[in-house]
């Protein structure tokens, strides 16, 4: 079992395959030109699986493919393949935008993958188009409906946004409530790569929307996940909500993060991280078992992002595109 410097059991990995998306979001990299890390310095994929073997072998119980968009990464399916045949078992899922979606949902499938979560803003195609940089939605939807017709687990992300998307949050959420999927309302993230002027709503603030059409009760979190869940009383529905902010957001915080090139992340709002590259190129499990454990002595207890204190110098520099949020 992998235990932290606060006595935290860690068992779950989030690995972003690549930095590189085919969206500009303007709470993640709206200014962020189409130039990339070369990619001799991104770990293969098999590079990736040999810490993923150190990682169950130690105790991770669950992982998250991420990006930038991890459909950009070829062969992905593949490395699913990989993770699946050694551990099939394994809680094995992905984050994506969905614009790729549609046509290899089935191999994804096929290779192993159980679960999705997959970013849906708004419902009206303009807003879409003034969020992600281009004109998406058509294709977003057609991949949320392939992905539920081949069989694979979907929750939907949403980041409200004052101004932007503030009056779409019933709408999305009803169209989640028709195919039984859950949405998670997720605050905006402040940090220093997002469009400057952005506005996120508060978690009370989403709650506020939700409750001018129904009656909400809370349920509280479930095991070790960032969200905390409600349902609606009218009928039984029940989605989440992802409040960074508050006081008990990281105490049971069970995740580690490795980006494309190699670089082992204890907390998403922190900049510190080690580098598995060398002993992963080298074949040296050692020498990454031996950074894994360093990460974890040097995991935070918990982040800056605070509702009662939040200072101009408190926003994060963490480029969310590299680490997959």
């Amino acid at each position: 079992m992998l235990i932290d410097g606060h006595g935290r059991a860690v068992n779950y990995l989030r690995i972003s395959l690549t930095e590189r998306c085919n969206f500009r979001c303007q709470y993640c990299m709206p200014e962020k030109p189409f130039s990339w890390v070369p990619k001799e310095n991104l770990l293969s994929f098999e590079e990736l699986f040999l810490f993923v073997k150190v990682g169950i072998d130690e105790g991770i119980t669950k992982i998250r493919l991420t990006g930038g968009e991890p459909l950009l990464r070829e062969n992905l399916d593949g490395f699913v393949k990989m993770i699946h045949d050694y551990k099939p078992d394994i809680d094995l899922a992905l984050t994506t935008n969905a614009f790729l979606l549609e046509s290899v949902a089935q191999r994804l499938k096929d290779a192993g993958l159980k679960r999705l979560n997959i970013s849906l803003d708004t419902l009206k195609p303009d807003v879409a188009h003034k969020i992600a940089g281009k004109d998406v939605l058509s294709h977003v939807l057609k991949g949320i409906d392939k992905a539920l017709e081949v069989g694979l687990g979907v929750k939907i992300n949403m980041v409200p946004l004052k101004g932007i998307n503030d009056n779409d949050i019933i709408d999305v959420m009803e169209y989640c409530m028709e195919r039984n999927i859950k949405v998670r309302f997720i605050e905006y993230m402040e940090n220093r790569h997002a469009v400057e002027s952005l506005r996120g709503m508060h978690g009370r603030e989403i709650l506020e929307k939700v409750k001018e059409k129904y009656t909400i009760h809370a349920l509280g979190r479930e095991g070790a996940s960032p969200s905390f869940n409600y349902y609606i009383e009218e009928n039984g529905y029940e989605f989440g909500l992802i409040d960074p902010h508050k006081h008990d957001f990281c105490e049971s915080c069970n995740r580690i993060r490795l980006t494309a090139e190699g670089m082992l992340i204890p907390c998403l709002y922190f900049d510190e991280a080690l580098s598995i590259a060398k002993a992963v190129k080298a074949g040296d499990i050692e020498g990454a078992s031996q950074v894994l454990a360093q990460v974890l002595k040097d995991k935070p207890k918990e982040n800056r992002w605070s509702e009662e204190d939040f200072k101009q110098e408190d926003i994060s520099s963490r480029a969310f595109y590299e680490t997959g949020g």
